[in-house]
């Protein structure tokens, strides 16, 4: 999204700060320190690597409607919500301080293209564990590529919904016009993510924290 700092005012960039610190608190807070993997943080640094390159390829015809990919729900079947959340503030500051976006917009700009489509695909795993066969492929179309373009036309929705409640475009323009673009661009956020898991899963599956061998590939009544 990219929201520029003068579609806000005054309160509502402080506000959306504070609730950025509470999330990154409790994300922090949540992470076990002293388990992590050396190599699954390895990972979590590439990808953070990735993101940033991913968002600086970006195009739009308005200021605040950018479009680009925003990889939100690999990073977070990667490293897990709470490491996705650090990760993307890190690629978020990466971009602003690149002059990309604006300092006091990072507030909307990081519950918009991180908080929302994390929490989607946190929410779609914890779904899918509960209610769905623990089947290698369920993991893959419903997890990453059903969850990939999900968050992405949720995250265009709350995107095109902050810009209508801030009255920075008509109404009819934003749900009419540019809402459709991040309805396209969900099938290339679907696609991509449910191919990198894919790949991922089957050559480096010690990357991804929320892929257990054990629950989605191996016979549990043979005991292994």
């Amino acid at each position: 999204m990219n929201f520029p700092a003068h579609f806000f005012d005054a309160s509502t960039q402080y506000l959306a700060l504070l609730l950025v610190c509470l999330v990154l608190f409790k994300a922090a807070w949540s992470i076990q320190w002293r388990k992590l993997d050396a190599r699954a943080l390895n990972a979590w640094m590439g990808a953070c690597v990735v993101l940033m390159l991913l968002w600086s390829l970006k195009g739009g015809f308005q200021p605040g409607l950018a479009y680009h990919l925003l990889g939100a729900s690999a990073f977070t079947l990667l490293a897990g919500p709470a490491m996705a959340l650090l990760g993307m503030a890190i690629v978020l500051a990466a971009v602003t301080a690149y002059g990309m976006a604006d300092w006091w917009a990072f507030g909307p700009n990081f519950l918009v293209m991180a908080v929302v489509p994390v929490l989607i695909t946190r929410y779609g795993l914890q779904l899918a564990q509960k209610h769905l066969p623990p089947n290698y492929f369920i993991y893959i179309f419903f997890n990453a590529f059903f969850a990939g373009g999900i968050s992405m036309f949720c995250t265009g929705l709350s995107g095109v919904s902050t810009l209508a409640l801030a009255g920075a475009y008509p109404i009819d323009y934003l749900f009419g016009d540019a809402l459709a673009f991040y309805f396209l661009l969900s099938w290339s956020e679907a696609f991509t993510t449910g191919l990198l898991i894919a790949i991922v899963v089957v050559y480096k599956p010690h990357w991804v924290i929320t892929f257990d061998d054990r629950r989605y590939l191996y016979d549990k009544k043979d005991g292994r």
